[in-house]
């Protein structure tokens, strides 16, 4: 019986199904692949079997497939017949509708296999198998692949066993898995297991197992497949993985000498000259822009070359007399001060042209020697020595390091200080002093003693330097000890005494050679004002730096003791409050 894919009705043969399908040609035939219309019908079959043969003959060998491979051996010829019939009926039917028609091939009653389940699963991994060959090869070796599945001997799904034809394999899963076929009772004590891939419930373990090999020996090559796309996968994100860690080990080894050069120019170790140089270059600057004569820069140029050749300083930052004057200051006013403690006589040295922004501790230097030169307990140790330029205390700083002081200081700044805008610091005073056999501490104050980040512990220390009896003495006490050297980061400056108020607050008395001489002459008037030692007090919570070293002079060292010196600065320590 052929039954119509348009109405439902059934025919008893296929002319009598040509001839009812004439019966649905009234209206206009349309060509289910194409879309084409406005032809008669039988120009609409001649069209489909030319224009559409290939799309035609694969719908006629999905139908073929399912006949070869499901049909039973008692209607072998019966059903291979009702199939062509079917096929040749769809392409008049897919005439006479909008749609293709692909006619289904039911299984006879007789002979079937009793588990419909795995019937069932079989067909549709049948189709999915052709439709994924489709999808993945083109329209020729879609041909070769239904024939070869056409043709190709059947393989049991159980055990992968081998028959000749499809008769022989039924009989085979008929005989040899006829447990596996039934159909489990619900109320069945036995274990079951269940194919997780396709759904096959099994009664036995070890045939799931088998089974289940089955399926993975099928898709072994496409995971081989996915196993190399992997790979390149892999060796794709270690070559960028690696590229990225070379640009980023590029970019930082940048920032590195990007850093260094500029810690180098900051410290005056970028070999763009040193004093020298920088007075030439800043005067010629000043004269550029009206600031400075010509004739004046030729003059200074004059000056600054003599000093250099003779190698003492022109004393032309030098303010003098200003120790005195606070003296005077002190006894005549400050009633707010209890007591107070003065160095020696001190000069204050100020930044030029030429050290400014590197030079504060050269100058500090001069500060503190300037008092040792005019204090007679270091006359042996500084006979004949004046106070000396820039350059001079540079080349004075290597001579002591190639005695063998503090060789790690040295290193650090490459054994050369001349020509260069290094700076010194608390190390390089105290290595300096050790050196002109003057005995000095340098005391660390490596961290905060009070709150706020202040440093009570400091000037504590300090007062007990100048003074050792606070109680009985005068107001105003000219001690014969040297001013100290202060150190803290980026800039060092020079203590120069100690204020004790009415309300026991400790205040510190500072030169600051980045003062310039025209700040330092009001000191010198006769009508100096309370105000005008707002510059040179620095209270508790004035010093707020995380660390402080000073270096402190206490006298004179003999020659063995400067050998022992030398050869403690070989690991260089200093004294830590607290």
């Amino acid at each position: 019986m052929l039954s119509c894919d348009i109405c439902g009705e059934t025919v008893t043969s296929e002319p009598d199904m040509k001839a009812h399908l004439i019966v649905h040609m009234e209206d206009d035939v349309i060509c289910p692949f194409c879309k084409l219309s406005g032809v008669s019908y039988d120009e609409m079959c001649f069209h489909i079997e030319t224009a559409h043969f290939e799309q035609n003959e694969l719908e006629r060998n999905i139908e073929r497939i399912n006949s070869v491979q499901y049909g039973t051996s008692d209607n072998r010829t019966d059903s291979t017949l009702q199939c062509r019939m079917e096929v040749n009926s769809s392409i008049h039917s897919a005439c006479a509708s909008n749609h293709p028609k692909i006619l289904a091939q039911s299984l006879p009653k007789e002979g079937s296999l009793k588990h419909k389940g795995f019937h069932s699963e079989n067909v549709t991994e049948s189709r999915r198998f052709l439709k994924s060959k489709e999808k993945q090869s083109d329209l020729t070796k879609i041909k070769g692949s239904i024939y070869e599945t056409m043709y190709s001997p059947p393989e049991c799904p159980f055990c992968g066993k081998i028959e000749d034809c499809s008769q022989d394999m039924e009989t085979h899963v008929k005989t040899k898995h006829t447990n596996l076929l039934d159909t489990p009772l619900e109320d069945c004590d036995e274990p079951l297991y269940d194919c997780p891939m396709c759904g096959l419930i099994c009664t036995n373990y070890h045939i799931l197992q088998e089974h289940v090999d089955l399926h993975l020996e099928e898709s072994g090559f496409g995971q081989g497949m996915d196993r190399v796309q992997c790979s390149r996968d892999l060796e794709l994100a270690q070559q960028l993985q690696q590229e990225e860690d070379r640009k980023r080990r590029s970019e930082e080894s940048r920032q590195e000498m990007e850093e260094f050069r500029k810690l180098q120019r900051q410290y005056g170790l970028d070999n763009s000259g040193g004093y020298k140089q920088q007075q030439l270059r800043n005067m010629e600057i000043e004269v550029n822009r009206g600031k400075m004569h010509p004739s004046e820069f030729h003059r200074r140029k004059a000056d600054m070359m003599e000093s250099l050749a003779i190698g003492i300083d022109d004393g032309k930052t030098k303010t003098s007399g200003i120790m005195e004057a606070l003296y005077r200051y002190y006894q005549n006013a400050a009633t707010d001060v209890r007591r107070v403690w003065l160095s020696t006589v001190v000069d204050h040295f100020h930044s030029s042209f030429g050290d400014k922004g590197w030079g504060c501790g050269y100058r500090n230097f001069q500060m503190l020697l300037s008092s040792l030169l005019q204090n007679d307990a270091y006359g042996d140790c500084l006979k004949d020595m004046s106070v000396p330029c820039i350059p001079k205390i540079q080349s004075m700083i290597e001579d002591a390091w190639k005695e063998g002081f503090d060789p790690q200081g040295a290193s650090q700044l490459n054994n050369r200080l001349q020509g260069t805008k290094a700076w010194i610091g608390a190390c390089e005073v105290y290595t300096l002093l050790t050196s002109l056999r003057i005995k000095c501490r340098i005391i660390d104050f490596h961290k905060s003693t009070g709150p706020l980040g202040t440093h009570p512990r400091l000037f504590e220390w300090i007062l007990n330097y100048y003074s050792s009896e606070r109680e009985g003495s005068p107001k105003v006490v000219c001690t014969s000890k040297p001013p100290i050297y202060l150190q803290h980061q980026g800039h060092s400056r020079t203590i120069v005494g100690i204020e004790e108020r009415k309300n026991r607050t400790l205040c510190l008395l500072i030169f600051d050679p980045g003062w310039p001489s025209r700040d330092m002459q009001k000191f010198l008037k006769q009508d100096m004002e309370a105000s005008s030692l707002k510059q040179l007090r620095k209270f508790v919570g004035n010093l707020k730096h995380k660390q402080y070293q000073i270096v402190a002079v206490e006298g004179v060292l003999s020659s063995e003791e400067k050998i022992a010196r030398r050869q403690a600065s070989q690991v260089f320590t200093a004294e830590k409050i607290p």
